[in-house]
């Protein structure tokens, strides 16, 4: 596979991640690798410490989010330099609190298009401390 392919191919695996998987509430249609790290600010650790295991990501990060997700909006993806990694910016809609989430999540994709590190970046205050009369 070339370097534009392999390109493609991670704008896809970004683009199904916010539209088939968390915006069609389908853990199964993200490819993750069985060993993914996740790094997200609501995750019981915060950034600091990662999630590990597709098993634990499942069970305790992805549980509660099929209840809280609404419709997702993909902005755009972006893959770095040597194609082993994409960015993906998107709006998520949060069922409660009511708010919508501005993020850019990035992910490292291995050669067989798994997902093996997935960091999230948004600023969480709507969610820990929503305004009021919003």
């Amino acid at each position: 596979m070339n370097i534009q392919e392999r390109a493609a191919m991670l704008h896809n695996i970004g683009k199904k991640y916010v539209v088939n998987g968390l915006g069609a509430k389908n853990f199964d249609a993200i490819p993750y690798d069985e060993n993914v790290s996740l790094r997200a600010p609501l995750t019981a650790g915060g950034s600091w410490q990662p999630l590990t295991g597709k098993e634990r990501l499942k069970n305790e990060w992805w549980g509660p989010l099929p209840t809280l997700v609404g419709k997702t909006e993909l902005i755009d993806s972006f893959v770095n330099n040597d194609a082993s990694a994409v960015t993906v910016e998107f709006h998520c809609e949060i069922l409660n609190p009511c708010c919508t989430l501005r993020i850019i999540d990035r992910f490292k994709i291995n050669e067989a298009g798994l997902i093996t590190e997935q960091e999230n970046f948004f600023d969480p205050r709507a969610v820990t401390n929503p305004p009021e009369n919003v």
